[in-house]
């Protein structure tokens, strides 16, 4: 677990990086293999390498994606899976997050 400080995390990239990467990474395992892999991977690759993620205080955290999400994957977005594997990822994300600073689940 490390250590959290909110002023650092506003230069999140600096200070927390490798949290930020173990936070995305252990999202998209704990998805791997229960969803369409071409779906997975666009939106690995396309939109959350853009997202941004934000602490909103009270060990919560918000992962903004960009507006133009659908776009980035083309025609997967098309998939039946998309919108689905895009909110979980997403809710595994900020829970990773939650995890890895040390604040736990939410109530």
């Amino acid at each position: 677990m490390t250590e959290f400080d909110p002023e650092k995390f506003e230069e999140k990239y600096v200070h927390y990086f490798e949290e930020l990467e173990e936070a995305y990474s252990n999202a998209y395992n704990q998805l791997h293999g229960r969803y369409d892999s071409t779906v997975l991977k666009a939106i690995d690759r396309k939109v959350l390498s853009e997202s941004e993620p934000f602490y909103e205080g009270d060990g919560e955290f918000r992962v903004e994606l960009p507006d133009d999400a659908r776009e980035r994957v083309g025609a997967v977005a098309d998939h039946d899976q998309f919108d689905v594997v895009l909110e979980e990822l997403v809710e595994r994300i900020e829970r990773e997050l939650r995890r890895i600073f040390g604040f736990g689940p939410r109530e």
